[in-house]
């Protein structure tokens, strides 16, 4: 976490290969974080919930969201220049429709992916 200010470009910071068909990069700040997700035609990151609040951004391709209880969950595509924002603690999955390239908003920061304590995705 960054306790001062940070200039850096996503060339310089490290990509992890979650799967074969999602690839990850993040900077963070004490009280945010931002990804930087690269998530291949027909990836699924699996159903799960956490306490931070996130917005996605798609900028290029598109992404099916299911959000909510099962019973009752709704879905939503979102696409390229699309906006999403998922409360705490609100159960979501997402598949990738076409090769996706997607920024998100954690607040507070991932702990969990800082840490590499994210086996939901690996």
């Amino acid at each position: 976490m960054a306790d001062t200010w940070l200039h850096t470009r996503w060339s310089n910071e490290p990509v992890t290969q979650l799967n074969p068909l999602l690839a990850r990069q993040f900077v963070s700040g004490s009280q945010c974080m931002l990804a930087r997700l690269d998530l291949r035609k027909g990836c699924v990151v699996p159903r799960h919930q956490h306490h931070h609040e996130q917005i996605s951004s798609v900028l290029q391709g598109a992404l099916r969201f299911i959000l909510g209880e099962e019973r009752g969950a709704t879905e939503t595509i979102v696409r390229e220049g699309d906006v999403l924002i998922i409360p705490a603690n609100l159960p979501h999955s997402a598949e990738a429709l076409e090769d996706t390239i997607a920024m998100d908003v954690f607040a507070p920061p991932r702990q969990d992916w800082i840490s590499g304590d994210d086996a939901y995705l690996r």
